[in-house]
């Protein structure tokens, strides 16, 4: 059996710091030499660990240089966030096993989840069974996942299905808004959802700047998710520097405040 240290470890930091961030890296974007550079950069600006994938071009080779490239210029976690079924390394610490909830299309609440099943195995892949429930707007993954989206101004509705991702057996809840997203999950849903449930809550899409980091950890996220605001470096790793810094050390003040 496979150990679940990663995940204890995201425990652990939890409890310890209040908040966390994640880089969300998709290899499609940044070469691995670049994904090697940004690991040393987001490690020296307080990042916590980098959920790797996100779209479905994340494969192959592309996927196992960047993770190799992360790994061997920092020591944080590299977990898969998988676009489709092909977003598997045996080079990653642990891979987010997701279901969306939320989508009309039974490939994605548990047929890709069958195909990916033996692979996985094979590789001896840290597995953390999470629920991913795509939030208006959606940008492209509500789109390639057929979601029916959460409408933003109907935090129950996020809510009751976060609970019902828990009590189906994920281990943590990802509040999607997309990828480029104007804005993040508003925070009345964030706080209504983590009212409900008892296991960590990330929010993914539009945390585009310390001022969203702190709200979403504040109102009651445990991790934000980070992708388009780095992107939006262009490769620049000072720039890239400081924006980790500035909400990495937004989410570091959140934490402390909601303990």
């Amino acid at each position: 059996m496979v150990d679940n240290k990663i995940y204890k470890k995201i425990l652990e930091k939890i409890d310890e710091q209040g908040g966390l961030t994640f880089m969300q890296l998709d290899p499609p974007n940044y070469e691995p030499g670049m994904c090697g550079a940004i690991a040393r950069v987001a490690e020296e600006n307080g990042l916590d660990a980098f959920a790797v994938g996100g779209s479905v071009g994340a494969q192959g080779k592309a996927l196992n240089e960047s993770l190799k490239a992360i790994k061997k210029h920092s020591s944080l976690p590299a977990i898969i966030f998988p676009g489709n079924i092909n977003t598997l390394s045996r080079h990653a610490d642990a891979l987010y096993f997701m279901s969306m909830l939320n989508s009309n299309d039974p490939y994605w609440i548990s047929g890709a989840q069958v195909g990916a099943a033996l692979p996985v195995k094979q590789m001896g892949l840290e597995v953390i069974p999470t629920s991913y429930i795509i939030v208006e707007p959606g940008e492209a993954v509500g789109w390639m996942g057929r979601a029916q989206l959460i409408p933003r101004n109907k935090a129950y509705l996020a809510a009751v299905t976060a609970l019902a991702g828990q009590y189906m057996g994920s281990k943590l809840i990802i509040l999607e808004s997309g990828g480029g997203a104007p804005q993040p999950a508003p925070k009345e849903m964030v706080a209504a959802t983590r009212k409900l449930i008892d296991i960590p809550l990330i929010v993914a899409g539009g945390v585009k700047n310390g001022k969203y980091a702190y709200e979403t950890i504040k109102a009651g996220a445990d991790i934000i998710h980070v992708g388009s605001a780095l992107e939006a470096c262009k490769g620049d790793l000072k720039l890239m520097g400081k924006r980790f810094n500035e909400i990495t050390s937004a989410v570091k003040k959140a934490g402390k405040e909601k303990k």
